[in-house]
């Protein structure tokens, strides 16, 4: 089975049936037929191969990107601009997409990349309160009623062919603290490895975008096999 069918089995069984704070509501974007679409395309495009990958973890899926798209940090726009995979979604960007996309093509491209990198989220599915994005850290009951489903996603992912010897977090604070005690417990990867979070780097540091891609760059190529 080649990575690209894992990854959309995978996100086909997902159900929107959490059970999560009442004040919080489940981002589930698997539920729309043009999401579905576009994933699979995405995927297909880029993981239609049994090559092993290096994982990058972002936090859960904010509602104008993956929220939209299904697909780690790619907002509508850049699904079509960039990767070429027409779509009605409405075109807005989202800031860590930018990043993420400016970072890839430093890198060599979206082919380039996925050949080597999978990015995926602690928390397979993303949450919204009072209008606004929540992370699954935010809450400690959230924390605690997600955790089986982190546990679940992250055992479930790594078999579609993850180098077990490094992750990277992409969010160095809670983000990374979460998911290294997390490691240390369940031994998923030998070590996880904290990258700055795209969306802090455009937000508080924009000016110095391109030291903090460099940044990437050196801290993932470290590990290329």
């Amino acid at each position: 089975m080649t990575f690209a069918k894992h990854v959309i089995d995978f996100h086909r069984q997902l159900k929107p049936t959490w059970k999560i704070p009442e004040n919080t509501e489940l981002i589930f974007p698997f539920g729309e037929e043009e999401t579905r679409h576009v994933f699979d395309q995405f995927y297909t495009k880029y993981f239609s191969d049994t090559n092993k990958r290096i994982f990058l973890f972002g936090i859960n899926p904010g509602r104008f990107g993956a929220g939209i798209t299904g697909i780690p940090f790619t907002d509508p726009k850049i699904l079509e601009d960039e990767i070429g995979i027409p779509n009605t979604f409405q075109k807005r960007n989202e800031l860590s997409s930018i990043y993420v996309y400016d970072m890839i093509a430093a890198m060599g491209g979206p082919e380039a990349f996925y050949s080597k990198y999978y990015i995926t989220s602690v928390c397979p599915l993303g949450f919204i309160a009072n209008g606004k994005n929540v992370n699954y850290y935010d809450d400690k009951d959230l924390q605690n009623a997600v955790e089986p489903h982190i546990i679940q996603n992250i055992r479930a992912q790594q078999k579609f062919g993850a180098t077990n010897e490094v992750a990277y977090s992409m969010g160095q604070g809670k983000n990374f603290k979460y998911l290294d005690k997390l490691n240390k417990i369940h031994g998923f990867f030998d070590q996880i490895i904290p990258l700055p979070h795209p969306r802090w780097v455009m937000q508080y540091r924009l000016k110095r975008k391109a030291e903090y891609i460099d940044e990437y760059i050196l801290k993932l190529e470290q590990h290329l096999s």
